[in-house]
Formats: C-alpha cells, structure tokens, sequence
C-alpha cells in the first residue's frame, strides 16, 4: 500500500531523527477510522479499515513509501532541561492533502526507538482514547491542533500502574517540530543544525516569510504570534493543556500532546489537573505565561542567528517575546467578546469580561454551562432567573447582566441575530473529563459505545443536540475527575 508520502524532514540530516521500525504487535484490532480526516488526506476510510490497512495503522506492516524515523528533541519539563526525543513515536511521512497542506503521519505507542530511555514504547487505551476524543473536539472547536486519523488496539497489554489494554493512535499534525527541537541543537552548540532547521520550519509553516532578511527572527516573530493566539483560545474554551513544557509547545502553534489535559468544569484562574503538576505550574490561567517562558527559550537556542553581536541578538530577541502578551490580550479580548456577543470593540470590554469571570470564580459557576444559557438571555430577560441561581448569590448576575445590557443596548443588532452569534462562540459541548473517563472505563471492558457517542457528538459541539443532552452536564460530586495522567 502507498499513501502518497514525500518525506522531507527524513531527509534533514541524520542528527535530527533516528529511523526506526515500528514493533509487530500480536493481534491488531480497529477502534475508528476518521473518514473525513481521511479524505482531507486523500485516503480511503474503507482502505484503511481493511486487514491490510490496520497492519499500518497497528505497526505490523509499513507502506512502501513511508520511511519510518523517531524524531530527536529536548525539552523543559516542568523548568528542568531534559534530552528527549520520541521515545514510542514514529513518523511514517508526510502526505500533501487535498487542501495543499502538507501534514505528519505518526504512529504513538509504535514501540521502542533509541529515545525510549527505558520505556516499553507503547501506549495504553486510555490515552490514545482520550487524545482521539479531544484532539477531534478541538479541532471541530475551531482551535488549531494535531488530529488524529485512526485508533487500533494491540491485543496486548502494557504495564502502568496495572496492565492496560495497550493501543496506538495514528496522530496528524502540520509537523512535529518544537521548542525542543531547537533548543537539543543549541545545547550540543550544533548552530549549523539550528540554522538548518530554522529554513525548514520557516519554508514549512510560515512561507510567507521565508525570504525575510533575518530568517530566525522572522520565525521567532511567528511562533510567538500563533502561540498568542493559540494559548488565547484555549482560554475560550476553558482547556487546561496539563504538560506545557517546551517539548509540547509547537513550531506550527498547533495542540499537541494530550496527556493530563482537562477542560474546566467551574470557572477556577488556578486550577490545575496534572498529577505531576504539583505547585500548579501549568494551571489554567498560568498558560500565557508558561507559553512567554517556553518561547523564551526558543529565543535562547536562536540567538547566535539573530545577530552577530550577542548584545544586538538579545535585543532582537526581547523585542519580540514582548509582543506576546499585547497579541495574546488583543486576542483573548476578541474570543470574550465573542462569547459575551459583543459585535464591536469598545473600550471597556475587558474590563466588563474580567468582572464576569471574577464573579463566576467567586461562585465557582460551570463556565461552559453559563455561556451557553447566556446565548438565550440575550434574547430577553425570560432566562435570568435560571443563569441568576448559578450563583451563590444571584444578586452577582443581575448586578453583570445591567452592564452587559447597557454595552450591548449600544449596537444596532437584533437579539436573535446576536443570539446566533454568541451560540457559534459557546459551545453546548465540551470533553467533560468525567464523560472522557467513563468512555476510557467502558472501552476496557470492551464497550466502546461511550467513546463512539463522544466522538459523534462533538463533531458538532456548537449544535444543540437533544438526544445528547446529558453530555452537557456538569458532573455530580462522586462523578468529578480531580487528577489526569500523562499515560507514560
């Protein structure tokens, strides 16, 4: 079988990856193929599900036209400078779609590479799950992310805690380069390499800029505008990545890694969901901050490119990091204004926006929930009582929702027209943790119903879908999911 590959990071040179076989697994099976991402790639859904197909998908055969590498990277983990690489990733190669996008092709959970460091190279289900089901939420969220083409089980099992159904999930994703690709090069002082690999990524995902006179600032000026923007919708949806070290954070300025992520259930700025996530690092309102750090450091590995005097170069490199908080600002106040139907910017938006999320953290109210039940109440005042008794007193909402209808009585637009608006901006549905966990529980025993229902309907998280409501509640007390875990 050949799926029309054109493998150019395989053809950087051999520092930047190691090429590697995936490892045979004894009895591959097929969750679910994603048709549609199959189609954007120019593949056949039905071709992949055959016997054939599912060999690739599980590792036991490879394409003629693949040429399999684990790529080499580093990375901060949680602050502390760590050599990484793929160590249960391989990349088959990179297919042009239909939409003249060139994409990554990887199987996670292939099996040992040289960056293993002692890992088995595999995956459990739970993960390849949770990351099939989120990453697909995201992407039909309209937040920029890896997606994820297929899921198979191996008929094995891998040992974590206790042993686990073992999967692999076939994850795609503009490349799969990070902070951490650059800053391995810089720590081996392997500038060559660095140079090398600021062209690719700069060809690869921003040609816009390829001939700009200083090519690595014009690629640290992208990176940190995508990752603005990126971070800034994350807030909008109310996800908490869980694991924001530099090797998650992508040149592309897509999601990637979905390992402890959560998505907010009450409106908490400090919440956290991690397990190794002791001191709240990567909690939810940290995450611009985390992103200006990790960016800092791709600064850090392009400095001796940036000028030939290292004082010039930090200069350069300052000017540019700065401009992510203004960026993230601007867009995170476009994403609130959005949810809170605001069709023109004023002044004082933000500050109407923070007061709202100050009373919904001080009342812990659900905030998917309260923006969704906030598209009916700006068609009239009927459902103010209802969104009133979120709050531990209701006082909180009305006092919000005075000022809310004096800015929005300052533009000439109809309620329903608004009310339309701000349903394509709050999504009914989310991936409530508790819901992703009682799909993970009822895949292991075999039941794979749960995860098929997630997947189906949040294809369409901004529809409103009946037969699907109880997937838009927030969970009971016994039913919260407090802790994620990366799955390693």
């Amino acid at each position: 079988m050949r799926f029309g590959f054109d493998n150019t990071y395989a053809r950087l040179p051999e520092r930047f990856h190691a090429r590697v076989s995936p490892t045979r697994v004894r009895a591959p099976a097929l969750v679910k193929i994603n048709p549609e991402l199959a189609d954007l790639l120019g593949l056949d859904a039905s071709v992949l599900a055959s016997t054939e197909g599912v060999a690739i998908l599980s590792g036991n055969a490879v394409p003629e036209d693949a040429d399999p590498i684990a790529l080499a990277y580093a990375g901060h983990q949680f602050g502390t400078f760590v050599r990484l690489g793929d160590g249960r990733a391989i990349l088959l190669g990179e297919i042009v779609g239909r939409d003249g996008k060139r994409r990554d092709v990887q199987l996670k959970g292939a099996g040992r590479t040289p960056f293993s460091r002692g890992g088995d190279g595999r995956a459990a289900l739970g993960p390849v799950l949770r990351e099939y089901v989120v990453s697909e939420a995201m992407a039909a969220l309209g937040i920029p992310t890896t997606r994820a083409l297929a899921a198979v089980t191996t008929g094995e099992h891998v040992l974590r805690e206790e042993a686990l159904p073992g999967a692999i999930l076939t994850r795609v994703a503009a490349s799969h380069i990070r902070v951490g690709t650059f800053e391995l090069l810089a720590a081996r002082d392997d500038f060559e390499g660095v140079a090398t690999l600021a062209s690719y990524a700069l060809s690869r995902h921003y040609p816009e800029a390829a001939s700009a006179p200083n090519p690595a600032l014009a690629l640290l000026e992208n990176v940190v505008a995508a990752q603005a923007s990126l971070v800034a919708k994350w807030l909008g949806v109310g996800f908490v990545h869980g694991v924001m070290n530099t090797d998650n954070t992508s040149i592309s300025g897509e999601t990637i890694d979905y390992g402890p992520c959560a998505f907010l259930d009450e409106y908490d700025p400090a919440k956290r969901f991690s397990s190794i996530d002791v001191g709240g690092r990567y909690a939810y309102a940290n995450q611009p901050r985390i992103a200006v750090w990790n960016l800092a450091r791709l600064a850090e590995a392009l400095l001796p490119l940036l000028a030939e005097e290292e004082e010039a170069a930090v200069q350069l490199a300052t000017s540019r990091l700065d401009a992510f908080l203004p960026a993230f600002r601007e867009e995170h106040t476009r994403v609130l204004r959005a949810k809170l139907g605001l069709l023109r910017a004023e002044e004082g938006d933000l500050a109407l926006a923070t007061d709202l999320l100050e009373r919904l953290a001080a009342s812990r109210v659900d905030f998917t929930l309260f923006f969704r039940r906030l598209c009916a109440a700006a068609e009239g005042t009927e459902r103010d009582a209802e969104l009133a008794s979120m709050f531990e007193d209701p006082g909180a909402f009305h006092a919000f929702a005075e000022s809310w209808r004096a800015r929005l009585a300052r533009e000439d637009v109809t309620p329903s027209k608004r009310a339309r608006a701000m349903r394509r901006a709050n999504p009914a549905f989310i991936p409530r943790n508790h819901r992703v966990e009682e799909a993970i529980v009822a895949a292991r025993n075999g039941d794979f119903a749960p995860f098929e229902t997630l997947v189906r309907v949040l294809a369409s998280p901004f529809e409103d879908q009946p037969d699907a409501a109880h997937l838009a509640v927030p969970p009971e007390p016994e039913e919260r999911v407090e802790r994620t875990f990366c799955g390693t």
